[in-house]
Protein backbone atom coordinates (compact mmCIF):
# COMPACT_ATOMS: atom_id res chain seq x y z
CA UNK A 1 0.00 0.00 0.00
CA UNK A 2 1.29 3.26 -0.79
CA UNK A 3 1.94 6.58 1.47
CA UNK A 4 -1.56 7.40 2.81
CA UNK A 5 -2.53 11.60 3.95
CA UNK A 6 -4.24 11.79 7.33
CA UNK A 7 -7.53 12.95 6.99
CA UNK A 8 -8.04 16.94 7.80
CA UNK A 9 -10.90 18.67 8.68
CA UNK A 10 -9.70 21.53 7.14
CA UNK A 11 -8.16 20.68 4.45
CA UNK A 12 -5.26 23.24 2.28
CA UNK A 13 -5.31 21.26 -0.70
CA UNK A 14 -7.26 22.57 -3.64
CA UNK A 15 -6.86 26.61 -2.78
CA UNK A 16 -6.45 27.59 -6.25
CA UNK A 17 -6.95 31.59 -6.03
CA UNK A 18 -6.42 34.17 -2.97
CA UNK A 19 -10.41 34.87 -2.96
CA UNK A 20 -10.70 30.84 -2.47
CA UNK A 21 -8.19 30.91 0.51
CA UNK A 22 -10.37 33.86 1.60
CA UNK A 23 -13.63 32.00 1.78
CA UNK A 24 -11.93 28.90 3.14
CA UNK A 25 -10.01 30.84 5.65
CA UNK A 26 -13.60 32.32 7.07
CA UNK A 27 -15.82 29.53 7.18
CA UNK A 28 -13.25 27.44 9.05
CA UNK A 29 -12.82 30.36 11.54
CA UNK A 30 -16.72 31.19 11.63
CA UNK A 31 -17.07 27.31 12.62
CA UNK A 32 -14.92 26.59 15.16
CA UNK A 33 -15.97 30.25 16.89
CA UNK A 34 -19.35 28.52 17.27
CA UNK A 35 -18.64 25.46 18.44
CA UNK A 36 -15.53 25.75 20.73
CA UNK A 37 -16.68 28.52 23.44
CA UNK A 38 -12.99 28.97 25.56
CA UNK A 39 -11.87 30.01 21.94
CA UNK A 40 -14.94 32.00 21.32
CA UNK A 41 -14.90 33.77 24.75
CA UNK A 42 -11.47 34.55 24.21
CA UNK A 43 -11.77 36.66 21.01
CA UNK A 44 -15.23 37.89 21.16
CA UNK A 45 -15.25 39.26 24.85
CA UNK A 46 -12.99 42.03 25.25
CA UNK A 47 -15.03 43.28 21.87
CA UNK A 48 -18.38 43.37 24.03
CA UNK A 49 -19.89 39.72 23.58
CA UNK A 50 -21.08 37.62 26.83
CA UNK A 51 -18.25 35.99 28.59
CA UNK A 52 -20.86 33.24 29.85
CA UNK A 53 -19.75 29.63 29.36
CA UNK A 54 -23.00 28.62 28.09
CA UNK A 55 -23.78 31.38 25.83
CA UNK A 56 -24.66 30.46 22.40
CA UNK A 57 -22.50 31.87 19.82
CA UNK A 58 -24.24 31.60 16.20
CA UNK A 59 -21.84 32.34 13.28
CA UNK A 60 -22.85 32.44 9.57
CA UNK A 61 -21.32 33.33 5.97
CA UNK A 62 -21.79 35.39 2.72
CA UNK A 63 -24.36 37.74 4.76
CA UNK A 64 -26.50 40.68 2.65
CA UNK A 65 -27.55 43.93 3.55
CA UNK A 66 -29.39 46.63 2.24
CA UNK A 67 -27.87 50.08 2.63
CA UNK A 68 -30.39 53.07 3.40
CA UNK A 69 -28.89 54.06 -0.07
CA UNK A 70 -30.37 51.49 -2.39
CA UNK A 71 -27.36 49.29 -2.97
CA UNK A 72 -26.88 45.78 -1.62
CA UNK A 73 -23.47 44.72 0.47
CA UNK A 74 -22.26 41.45 1.26
CA UNK A 75 -19.71 41.41 4.31
CA UNK A 76 -17.70 37.71 4.84
CA UNK A 77 -19.58 37.11 7.60
CA UNK A 78 -21.72 37.53 11.16
CA UNK A 79 -20.90 36.47 14.17
CA UNK A 80 -23.80 36.34 17.42
CA UNK A 81 -23.71 35.54 20.99
CA UNK A 82 -26.41 35.52 22.47
CA UNK A 83 -26.81 35.08 26.84
CA UNK A 84 -30.60 35.04 28.56
CA UNK A 85 -31.98 38.58 26.94
CA UNK A 86 -28.78 39.83 26.16
CA UNK A 87 -27.30 38.90 22.22
CA UNK A 88 -23.99 40.97 21.07
CA UNK A 89 -23.13 40.50 16.98
CA UNK A 90 -20.77 41.67 14.71
CA UNK A 91 -20.26 42.21 10.86
CA UNK A 92 -16.86 40.21 9.61
CA UNK A 93 -14.77 41.23 7.06
CA UNK A 94 -11.85 38.91 6.56
CA UNK A 95 -8.48 39.81 3.90
CA UNK A 96 -6.36 36.54 3.25
CA UNK A 97 -2.87 36.92 1.87
CA UNK A 98 -1.18 40.31 0.79
CA UNK A 99 -4.73 41.75 0.86
CA UNK A 100 -5.30 44.69 2.29
CA UNK A 101 -8.97 46.62 3.87
CA UNK A 102 -10.73 49.44 2.48
CA UNK A 103 -12.08 52.27 4.26
CA UNK A 104 -14.67 52.48 1.71
CA UNK A 105 -15.71 49.24 2.03
CA UNK A 106 -15.63 49.06 5.69
CA UNK A 107 -17.38 52.21 6.00
CA UNK A 108 -20.58 50.56 4.07
CA UNK A 109 -20.15 47.63 6.66
CA UNK A 110 -20.25 50.10 9.43
CA UNK A 111 -23.41 51.62 7.87
CA UNK A 112 -25.46 47.78 6.99
CA UNK A 113 -24.44 46.95 10.69
CA UNK A 114 -26.23 49.80 11.93
CA UNK A 115 -29.27 48.86 10.36
CA UNK A 116 -29.12 45.10 11.24
CA UNK A 117 -28.36 46.25 14.69
CA UNK A 118 -24.93 44.80 15.14
CA UNK A 119 -22.63 46.57 17.88
CA UNK A 120 -19.56 46.30 15.66
CA UNK A 121 -17.64 45.39 12.76
CA UNK A 122 -14.79 42.80 13.23
CA UNK A 123 -11.60 43.22 10.26
CA UNK A 124 -9.43 40.33 9.67
CA UNK A 125 -6.44 40.82 7.70
CA UNK A 126 -2.59 40.27 8.06
CA UNK A 127 -2.47 43.97 8.94
CA UNK A 128 -1.23 44.79 12.29
CA UNK A 129 -2.48 48.34 14.23
CA UNK A 130 -0.34 50.15 16.30
CA UNK A 131 -1.12 50.31 19.95
CA UNK A 132 -4.35 48.51 19.52
CA UNK A 133 -5.54 51.19 16.49
CA UNK A 134 -7.11 49.98 13.30
CA UNK A 135 -4.74 50.01 10.86
CA UNK A 136 -6.96 51.24 8.30
CA UNK A 137 -7.18 54.72 8.18
CA UNK A 138 -10.35 57.09 7.14
CA UNK A 139 -12.89 55.37 8.72
CA UNK A 140 -16.37 57.22 9.89
CA UNK A 141 -15.97 56.27 13.43
CA UNK A 142 -16.47 58.95 16.69
CA UNK A 143 -15.84 58.37 19.97
CA UNK A 144 -19.39 58.67 20.30
CA UNK A 145 -20.37 56.36 17.56
CA UNK A 146 -22.69 53.40 18.39
CA UNK A 147 -21.13 50.94 15.95
CA UNK A 148 -17.58 50.60 16.38
CA UNK A 149 -14.55 48.98 14.22
CA UNK A 150 -12.29 46.23 15.63
CA UNK A 151 -9.53 44.41 13.87
CA UNK A 152 -7.62 41.05 14.68
CA UNK A 153 -4.79 39.98 12.69
CA UNK A 154 -4.07 36.68 11.76
CA UNK A 155 -1.32 36.00 13.84
CA UNK A 156 -3.79 37.56 16.37
CA UNK A 157 -6.10 34.82 15.97
CA UNK A 158 -3.32 32.63 16.05
CA UNK A 159 -1.72 33.36 18.97
CA UNK A 160 -4.94 33.14 21.06
CA UNK A 161 -5.91 29.93 19.98
CA UNK A 162 -2.52 28.39 20.86
CA UNK A 163 -3.26 29.99 23.88
CA UNK A 164 -5.92 28.21 24.58
CA UNK A 165 -5.21 24.74 23.13
CA UNK A 166 -1.58 24.88 24.50
CA UNK A 167 -1.46 26.81 28.32
CA UNK A 168 -5.35 27.73 28.94
CA UNK A 169 -6.05 24.14 27.86
CA UNK A 170 -9.93 23.24 26.37
CA UNK A 171 -11.76 20.56 28.94
CA UNK A 172 -13.68 18.87 25.67
CA UNK A 173 -11.55 16.51 23.54
CA UNK A 174 -13.72 17.15 20.80
CA UNK A 175 -13.17 21.01 21.05
CA UNK A 176 -9.45 20.57 21.66
CA UNK A 177 -9.24 18.67 18.52
CA UNK A 178 -11.28 20.71 16.44
CA UNK A 179 -9.09 24.23 17.85
CA UNK A 180 -5.92 21.82 16.82
CA UNK A 181 -7.12 21.40 13.36
CA UNK A 182 -7.64 25.33 12.83
CA UNK A 183 -4.04 26.31 14.50
CA UNK A 184 -2.54 23.47 11.87
CA UNK A 185 -4.42 24.93 8.89
CA UNK A 186 -3.48 28.52 10.06
CA UNK A 187 0.09 27.66 10.00
CA UNK A 188 0.16 26.49 6.49
CA UNK A 189 1.60 28.86 3.97
CA UNK A 190 -1.41 28.05 1.78
CA UNK A 191 -3.61 29.43 4.20
CA UNK A 192 -3.22 33.01 3.29
CA UNK A 193 -2.75 33.48 7.30
CA UNK A 194 0.71 34.21 7.20
CA UNK A 195 2.99 36.30 9.16
CA UNK A 196 4.91 39.27 7.61
CA UNK A 197 8.34 37.89 5.67
CA UNK A 198 9.45 40.94 3.77
CA UNK A 199 11.27 44.16 4.34
CA UNK A 200 9.27 45.39 1.12
CA UNK A 201 11.33 46.56 -2.46
CA UNK A 202 12.99 49.48 -0.44
CA UNK A 203 14.58 47.16 1.96
CA UNK A 204 17.83 46.74 0.12
CA UNK A 205 18.45 50.74 -0.61
CA UNK A 206 17.62 51.84 3.27
CA UNK A 207 19.45 49.13 4.73
CA UNK A 208 22.73 50.20 2.40
CA UNK A 209 21.66 53.90 2.72
CA UNK A 210 21.46 53.91 6.59
CA UNK A 211 25.38 52.40 6.23
CA UNK A 212 26.58 55.59 4.22
CA UNK A 213 23.94 57.95 5.83
CA UNK A 214 22.45 58.88 2.95
CA UNK A 215 19.10 58.85 3.83
CA UNK A 216 16.40 61.30 4.32
CA UNK A 217 13.50 61.55 6.95
CA UNK A 218 10.48 62.23 4.44
CA UNK A 219 11.48 59.26 2.04
CA UNK A 220 9.04 57.31 1.02
CA UNK A 221 10.97 54.26 1.54
CA UNK A 222 12.28 55.09 4.36
CA UNK A 223 8.61 55.70 5.48
CA UNK A 224 7.82 51.66 4.71
CA UNK A 225 10.67 50.09 6.04
CA UNK A 226 9.68 52.18 9.58
CA UNK A 227 6.27 50.66 9.44
CA UNK A 228 7.43 47.24 8.58
CA UNK A 229 9.31 48.15 11.38
CA UNK A 230 7.17 48.11 13.94
CA UNK A 231 5.11 44.83 11.99
CA UNK A 232 7.74 42.61 12.49
CA UNK A 233 8.13 43.43 16.66
CA UNK A 234 4.07 43.22 16.98
CA UNK A 235 4.66 39.77 15.14
CA UNK A 236 7.25 39.25 17.42
CA UNK A 237 4.96 39.81 20.29
CA UNK A 238 2.17 37.48 18.73
CA UNK A 239 5.02 34.60 18.37
CA UNK A 240 6.28 35.01 22.15
CA UNK A 241 2.11 35.09 23.49
CA UNK A 242 1.87 31.35 21.59
CA UNK A 243 5.07 30.59 23.55
CA UNK A 244 4.51 31.57 27.12
CA UNK A 245 1.07 32.45 27.07
CA UNK A 246 1.07 35.19 28.11
CA UNK A 247 0.10 38.66 26.69
CA UNK A 248 3.05 39.69 25.64
CA UNK A 249 2.97 43.59 24.17
CA UNK A 250 4.64 45.91 22.31
CA UNK A 251 5.39 49.42 25.17
CA UNK A 252 5.07 52.59 23.11
CA UNK A 253 5.26 56.24 25.04
CA UNK A 254 2.03 57.93 25.10
CA UNK A 255 3.55 60.92 22.26
CA UNK A 256 4.06 57.70 20.00
CA UNK A 257 0.67 55.46 20.17
CA UNK A 258 -0.40 57.43 16.97
CA UNK A 259 0.55 55.58 13.67
CA UNK A 260 1.97 58.73 12.15
CA UNK A 261 3.67 60.21 15.52
CA UNK A 262 5.26 56.41 15.68
CA UNK A 263 6.97 56.35 12.11
CA UNK A 264 8.15 59.56 12.56
CA UNK A 265 10.08 58.64 15.03
CA UNK A 266 11.56 55.52 13.58
CA UNK A 267 12.60 57.64 10.59
CA UNK A 268 14.25 59.92 12.82
CA UNK A 269 16.49 57.41 14.33
CA UNK A 270 16.91 55.77 11.28
CA UNK A 271 18.31 58.29 9.91
CA UNK A 272 20.29 59.89 12.58
CA UNK A 273 21.39 56.61 14.24
CA UNK A 274 20.96 54.01 11.49
CA UNK A 275 18.74 52.43 13.88
CA UNK A 276 15.17 50.81 14.43
CA UNK A 277 14.21 50.50 18.16
CA UNK A 278 11.35 48.72 19.80
CA UNK A 279 10.35 47.46 23.64
CA UNK A 280 8.60 44.46 24.42
CA UNK A 281 6.50 43.44 27.57
CA UNK A 282 6.21 40.39 29.07
CA UNK A 283 3.74 40.13 31.98
CA UNK A 284 5.21 38.91 34.99
CA UNK A 285 9.00 39.14 33.61
CA UNK A 286 11.69 40.90 35.68
CA UNK A 287 12.25 43.77 32.98
CA UNK A 288 11.10 44.75 29.73
CA UNK A 289 13.12 43.98 26.81
CA UNK A 290 14.68 46.57 24.45
CA UNK A 291 15.09 45.86 20.70
CA UNK A 292 17.39 47.78 18.64
CA UNK A 293 18.42 46.60 14.63
CA UNK A 294 21.58 48.58 14.14
CA UNK A 295 21.89 48.64 10.43
CA UNK A 296 25.33 50.04 10.45
CA UNK A 297 26.80 47.72 12.68
CA UNK A 298 24.52 45.01 11.19
CA UNK A 299 23.62 43.97 14.62
CA UNK A 300 20.20 42.76 16.44
CA UNK A 301 20.66 43.93 20.02
CA UNK A 302 18.80 42.60 23.04
CA UNK A 303 18.48 44.12 26.41
CA UNK A 304 17.16 44.39 30.07
CA UNK A 305 17.72 46.64 32.71
CA UNK A 306 17.63 44.69 36.48
CA UNK A 307 16.99 46.25 39.55
CA UNK A 308 20.11 45.02 42.20
CA UNK A 309 19.10 43.36 45.37
CA UNK A 310 18.82 45.50 47.93
CA UNK A 311 19.94 43.14 50.76
CA UNK A 312 23.65 42.42 49.08
CA UNK A 313 26.61 44.40 48.15
CA UNK A 314 29.68 43.89 45.87
CA UNK A 315 30.71 40.09 44.78
CA UNK A 316 27.11 39.26 46.27
CA UNK A 317 25.23 41.00 44.51
CA UNK A 318 26.78 40.32 41.27
CA UNK A 319 26.92 36.29 41.87
CA UNK A 320 23.08 36.87 42.70
CA UNK A 321 22.51 37.91 38.63
CA UNK A 322 25.56 35.40 37.23
CA UNK A 323 24.09 31.97 39.24
CA UNK A 324 20.72 32.74 37.16
CA UNK A 325 22.35 33.11 33.98
CA UNK A 326 24.03 29.95 34.16
CA UNK A 327 22.18 29.15 30.83
CA UNK A 328 22.71 32.19 29.26
CA UNK A 329 25.57 32.07 26.24
CA UNK A 330 29.24 33.12 27.59
CA UNK A 331 29.28 36.16 25.84
CA UNK A 332 26.56 37.75 26.80
CA UNK A 333 27.30 41.20 28.44
CA UNK A 334 26.67 42.40 31.78
CA UNK A 335 26.96 46.15 32.65
CA UNK A 336 26.73 47.12 36.45
CA UNK A 337 25.95 50.61 37.23
CA UNK A 338 27.10 51.96 40.74
CA UNK A 339 25.00 53.92 42.97
CA UNK A 340 24.98 57.71 41.40
CA UNK A 341 27.48 56.52 38.39
CA UNK A 342 26.78 57.06 34.77
CA UNK A 343 29.34 55.15 33.57
CA UNK A 344 29.09 51.17 34.13
CA UNK A 345 31.76 48.64 34.98
CA UNK A 346 31.22 45.91 31.76
CA UNK A 347 32.24 42.63 31.50
CA UNK A 348 30.81 39.12 29.58
CA UNK A 349 28.81 36.67 31.49
CA UNK A 350 31.79 34.24 31.09
CA UNK A 351 34.08 36.51 33.11
CA UNK A 352 31.58 37.54 35.84
CA UNK A 353 31.02 34.28 36.40
CA UNK A 354 34.56 33.77 36.83
CA UNK A 355 35.79 36.51 38.76
CA UNK A 356 32.26 38.75 40.04
CA UNK A 357 34.67 41.28 41.21
CA UNK A 358 35.44 42.16 37.24
CA UNK A 359 31.90 44.32 37.64
CA UNK A 360 32.56 46.85 40.45
CA UNK A 361 33.88 49.71 40.06
CA UNK A 362 36.96 51.19 41.80
CA UNK A 363 35.94 51.89 45.82
CA UNK A 364 32.10 51.24 44.72
CA UNK A 365 30.15 48.09 46.59
CA UNK A 366 26.88 49.14 46.17
CA UNK A 367 25.56 48.43 42.49
CA UNK A 368 22.06 49.69 41.90
CA UNK A 369 21.10 47.85 38.29
CA UNK A 370 22.78 45.37 36.10
CA UNK A 371 21.80 46.12 32.09
CA UNK A 372 22.20 42.92 30.44
CA UNK A 373 22.48 42.11 26.60
CA UNK A 374 23.64 40.23 24.10
CA UNK A 375 24.31 41.08 20.38
CA UNK A 376 23.68 39.36 16.98
CA UNK A 377 24.21 39.43 13.73
CA UNK A 378 21.25 40.42 11.39
CA UNK A 379 20.66 39.30 7.93
CA UNK A 380 20.60 41.03 5.38
CA UNK A 381 18.21 39.40 3.25
CA UNK A 382 14.65 41.30 2.62
CA UNK A 383 13.01 38.14 2.87
CA UNK A 384 12.71 35.04 4.87
CA UNK A 385 13.07 31.54 4.42
CA UNK A 386 16.50 32.14 1.66
CA UNK A 387 19.35 29.97 2.38
CA UNK A 388 20.55 32.39 4.95
CA UNK A 389 18.69 33.34 7.58
CA UNK A 390 16.73 37.30 6.54
CA UNK A 391 16.59 40.31 8.62
CA UNK A 392 12.88 39.26 10.07
CA UNK A 393 14.13 35.78 10.87
CA UNK A 394 17.45 36.92 12.93
CA UNK A 395 15.08 39.57 15.00
CA UNK A 396 12.78 36.99 16.11
CA UNK A 397 15.52 34.24 16.94
CA UNK A 398 17.41 37.38 18.57
CA UNK A 399 14.24 38.07 20.76
CA UNK A 400 12.92 34.17 21.76
CA UNK A 401 16.31 33.52 22.20
CA UNK A 402 17.47 35.96 24.80
CA UNK A 403 13.71 35.82 26.77
CA UNK A 404 14.25 32.32 26.85
CA UNK A 405 18.00 32.32 28.35
CA UNK A 406 18.12 35.45 29.78
CA UNK A 407 14.91 37.44 30.44
CA UNK A 408 12.80 34.32 31.74
CA UNK A 409 15.93 32.84 33.79
CA UNK A 410 16.20 35.82 36.42
CA UNK A 411 13.45 36.07 39.69
CA UNK A 412 13.41 39.60 40.71
CA UNK A 413 14.67 40.55 44.14
CA UNK A 414 11.95 41.44 46.72
CA UNK A 415 12.53 42.99 49.96
CA UNK A 416 11.82 41.17 52.80
CA UNK A 417 8.43 42.12 54.99
CA UNK A 418 9.10 45.16 57.59
CA UNK A 419 9.71 43.41 60.76
CA UNK A 420 7.89 44.87 64.44
CA UNK A 421 10.06 47.17 66.63
CA UNK A 422 8.66 45.40 69.87
CA UNK A 423 8.35 41.76 70.01
CA UNK A 424 4.47 41.15 70.96
CA UNK A 425 3.54 41.07 74.67
CA UNK A 426 2.24 37.08 75.28
CA UNK A 427 0.10 36.90 78.52
CA UNK A 428 1.44 33.95 80.23
CA UNK A 429 -0.31 34.49 83.24
CA UNK A 430 -2.80 31.29 84.06
CA UNK A 431 -6.23 31.64 82.86
CA UNK A 432 -8.85 30.29 84.94
CA UNK A 433 -10.63 27.51 83.66
CA UNK A 434 -14.31 26.92 82.57
CA UNK A 435 -16.94 24.88 84.61
CA UNK A 436 -18.32 21.76 82.97
CA UNK A 437 -21.93 22.66 84.05
CA UNK A 438 -21.52 25.68 82.52
CA UNK A 439 -21.21 23.81 78.61
CA UNK A 440 -23.89 21.10 79.89
CA UNK A 441 -26.98 20.40 77.54
CA UNK A 442 -30.23 20.77 79.17
CA UNK A 443 -32.21 17.51 78.88
CA UNK A 444 -34.39 17.21 75.76
CA UNK A 445 -38.68 17.40 76.46
CA UNK A 446 -40.01 14.26 75.59
CA UNK A 447 -42.63 15.74 73.39
CA UNK A 448 -39.92 16.48 70.75
CA UNK A 449 -39.59 13.65 68.19
CA UNK A 450 -36.93 11.52 68.30
CA UNK A 451 -36.35 12.05 64.37
CA UNK A 452 -36.03 15.66 64.84
CA UNK A 453 -33.32 15.30 67.68
CA UNK A 454 -31.34 13.25 65.57
CA UNK A 455 -31.63 15.51 62.48
CA UNK A 456 -31.31 18.85 64.18
CA UNK A 457 -28.44 17.89 67.19
CA UNK A 458 -27.38 20.37 69.45
CA UNK A 459 -23.49 21.42 68.48
CA UNK A 460 -20.86 20.84 71.69
CA UNK A 461 -20.93 24.13 73.92
CA UNK A 462 -24.18 25.29 73.01
CA UNK A 463 -27.97 25.43 73.94
CA UNK A 464 -31.08 24.35 71.88
CA UNK A 465 -32.23 27.62 72.50
CA UNK A 466 -29.29 29.04 70.71
CA UNK A 467 -29.91 27.30 67.52
CA UNK A 468 -31.11 28.84 64.43
CA UNK A 469 -34.51 27.72 63.14
CA UNK A 470 -34.32 25.26 60.09
CA UNK A 471 -34.93 27.45 56.74
CA UNK A 472 -35.93 25.12 53.14
CA UNK A 473 -33.13 26.24 50.44
CA UNK A 474 -34.74 23.46 48.97
CA UNK A 475 -29.81 28.69 14.14
CA UNK A 476 -28.99 27.59 10.41
CA UNK A 477 -29.82 30.50 8.46
CA UNK A 478 -29.94 34.16 9.48
CA UNK A 479 -31.78 37.38 7.72
CA UNK A 480 -31.60 40.87 9.12
CA UNK A 481 -34.72 42.06 10.55
CA UNK A 482 -36.91 44.04 8.91
CA UNK A 483 -37.24 48.16 9.74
Amino acid sequence: MGEMQKARLIPVSGIGSSLEAEQRATSALLAVISIVRPFSESLTAPLGASRAKKAEVEAFTEVEVKLPSGPKVRPDGLIRVSYGSASWSALVEVKTGDSVLESEQLNNYLIAAKEVGADCVVTISNEIGVAGAHPTAGLNIRSNSKVKAHHLSWMRILAIAVQNKVHVGVDDPEQAWILGELIRYLEHPQSGASELANMGASWTSVRDGARDRSLKKTAPEVVEVSARWDHVIRQAALNLSSETGADVTQVLPKAQQDAKARTAVLCEGLVDSGQLSATLRVPGAASDMDVVADLRARQIVVAATIEAPGDKRGKGSVSWLTRQLRSAHPDTVVESYALRASTPATATLAQALEDPAVLLTDGQNDIAKFHVLRRTEAGQAGKSGGKKPGFIDTVNRSIDTFYATVLQQITPWVPPAPKASRPPQVDTAPQPSASPSAFAMPPVPDSQPALQREANPAPSGSSLDDRQPHRDTGADSWSPPTQ
